[in-house]
């Protein structure tokens, strides 16, 4: 079972000010090619998984946007860590 929940907002920031949604995409074009479980959200996306495993992708994704030739990127990240084991399905199945 996955240890950590962490959900995740990247906005980066480009030279011209232009749509940053192809990058948004393409950021959560890495998070799919990991392979690990994910749910996209209206304003960030939700990751389960490995704690180390999922801050690697969070890395990836920031790498992913300067090789696509934003400046820089702020990356907002909220981290749930809890070593018995934790599924997004445990906090959200009463809602669905």
């Amino acid at each position: 079972m996955a240890n950590s929940l962490i959900s995740v907002q990247i906005i980066p920031k480009t030279e011209k000010y232009e749509d940053i949604i192809p990058y948004v995409d393409a950021a959560i074009a890495v998070i799919d090619a990991s392979g690990v479980k994910y749910e996209v959200h209206p304003l960030e996306t939700t990751m389960e998984g490995e704690l180390s495993v999922l801050l690697q992708i969070i890395e990836k994704m920031n790498d992913k946007m300067i090789e696509l030739g934003a400046i820089n990127v702020i990356t907002q990240v909220k981290i749930l860590y809890q070593p018995s084991g934790i599924t997004m399905s445990t906090l959200t199945e009463k809602y669905q």
